[in-house]
């Protein structure tokens, strides 16, 4: 079942770090433990990584005195979807492609070349969750040889750019995709772009001694057979790869805060906003560029599930908490590692909430007068609204209050600012001075933001009545 699951640190993989409280690696262990009883797994593996680093670790096995460790392999199904998202954004970042684009400009004659490449990243291109024919994760690979076998003669279920709906012929497109770009196969750009940058060494098409072996468990009776291994062939950018508790949570790591030999952290953290609607009856879910994102509980976490006949996956984490966990395991439905690896994500977050860095200073050089002139109170009307400079010159925007519209903004060269999220994400920030210099007002996408509510000394639209507040007459 397990073959080779000795423990083995191999160079440049992530340490595992020994902090926790025994208390909190019980109730990790514990948790483990229950999932494996009651999903009645062969084996399970999982890894948790705060801080950059795995800080605890555990597995539950059938098999006495034979856990897998953090460096055996599983199967890790539609994670995979997550490593060619970040071939794909690598593509725009190099001014190769625009995430507008339709599909045939770079991928002609598919019969879908009028989907975008961001329809495809979010599952919003309208096409079909699975390919026409025998279930493809069972059958041979040879039975879709071509983009036509894989989409077949009626590709979509849905108009393009209306809903969520979930399409692992999309990736195998992506996948297309990539290589129609980069002239090289996919796994090939992958592992020269992603997996050797990141040292994910334990990551790969095929499987790698040590690796677990795929089981069906009896839904009835405690009895189980091995699944079929089959290569996935085009499909493979939708589900193919095999990786490590160690490899995904240095994985997780980088979805988390970006790496500039792969991706910046501006990409990685727009990999992880809403793009599309989620799925009707699904509140708190959503889909992101290659990404899943709920609301586990009150807490954002974004990452992405997997399965393959023989294996289920989950990869989770919560930017807030600096939390990431990884659940494997080697049966074919019966374990919810999702739900597991998100339960790991919270025994951790809230056993050992994440200590806050100090506070510093900004470095001089972010600390320019003109700017640190214009923070503090602003009203759009009656509403108050605080303006914070954040490290790096960015502005934050916030309403006092429960009600309003808050918003990042980064610095832009001509001195306005652009809005990275919420309302405003896109919209332009300017400081509007009077031919003196004093500031009269902010101009918000329009909006006249004064230091007091309807100054009269702002162009505020619409004008303020000349005879300014006043009680009621009695």
């Amino acid at each position: 079942m397990i073959r080779g699951a000795g423990r083995c640190e191999a160079a440049g993989m992530i340490s595992v770090a020994e902090e926790l409280l025994p208390a909190t690696r019980r109730a990790l262990l514990h948790r483990l433990a229950v999932a494996q009883s009651e999903g009645r797994a062969p084996s399970v593996v999982a890894a948790v990584a705060r801080g950059g680093q795995v800080v605890w670790e555990g597995s539950r096995t059938c098999v006495d005195g034979h856990g897998p460790d953090g460096d055996v392999q599983y199967r890790v199904g539609s994670i995979t979807k997550t490593f060619t998202a970040v071939l794909v954004l690598r593509l725009r970042d190099e001014g190769l492609l625009s995430l507008s684009d339709p599909l045939e400009k770079h991928l002609p004659g598919t019969g879908a070349g009028e989907v975008t490449v961001a329809q495809l990243l979010c599952h919003g291109a309208g096409l079909a969750a699975e390919t026409p024919g025998e279930w493809w994760e069972r059958s041979s690979s040879a039975l879709r040889p071509g983009l036509a076998e894989v989409l077949g003669e009626e590709p979509f279920r849905h108009e393009p750019g209306r809903r969520f709906h979930y399409s692992n012929p999309g990736y195998t497109l992506l996948g297309s995709l990539v290589e129609a770009v980069r002239g090289r196969p996919w796994e090939e750009v992958l592992r020269s772009e992603v997996l050797e940058p990141l040292g994910l060494d334990r990551t790969s098409g095929q499987p790698q001694a040590p690796h677990a072996g795929g089981w069906a468990v009896h839904p009835w009776a405690d009895v189980m057979m091995p699944e079929p291994l089959e290569d996935l062939g085009l499909m493979a950018p939708a589900g193919q790869l095999w990786s490590t508790t160690r490899d995904l949570a240095r994985f997780a790591v980088f979805l988390a805060r970006g790496d500039d030999r792969v991706l910046s952290e501006a990409s990685v953290r727009e990999m992880r906003t809403h793009a599309v609607a989620p799925e009707p009856g699904t509140p708190g879910s959503g889909y992101g560029l290659g990404l899943q994102l709920l609301d586990s509980g009150g807490r954002a976490v974004a990452g992405h599930g997997g399965s393959l006949p023989g294996f289920v996956a989950g990869l989770w984490f919560s930017e807030a908490d600096d939390v990431a966990a990884v659940v494997l395991a080697n049966c074919t439905t019966a374990l919810p590692a999702s739900s597991v690896a998100l339960d790991l994500v919270r025994i951790l977050a809230e056993a050992e909430p994440r200590m806050p860095e100090p506070w510093r200073p900004l470095p001089q050089a972010e600390a320019d007068p003109a700017v640190v002139a214009v923070t503090g109170p602003w009203y759009w009307g009656t509403s108050p609204n605080l303006l914070r400079l954040l490290p790096g010159g960015e502005l934050d925007l916030s309403p006092v209050g429960a009600t309003g519209r808050g918003a990042r903004f980064r610095p832009e060269p001509d001195g306005s600012w652009t809005g990275l999220n919420g309302y405003y994400a896109g919209e332009s920030l300017r400081v509007v001075r009077r031919p003196d210099g004093s500031v009269s007002h902010l101009d918000l996408g329009s909006f006249c933001f004064t230091r007091e509510p309807y100054d009269p000394q702002a162009p505020v639209p619409g004008g303020v009545d000349p005879q300014g507040w006043r009680g009621l007459d009695g």
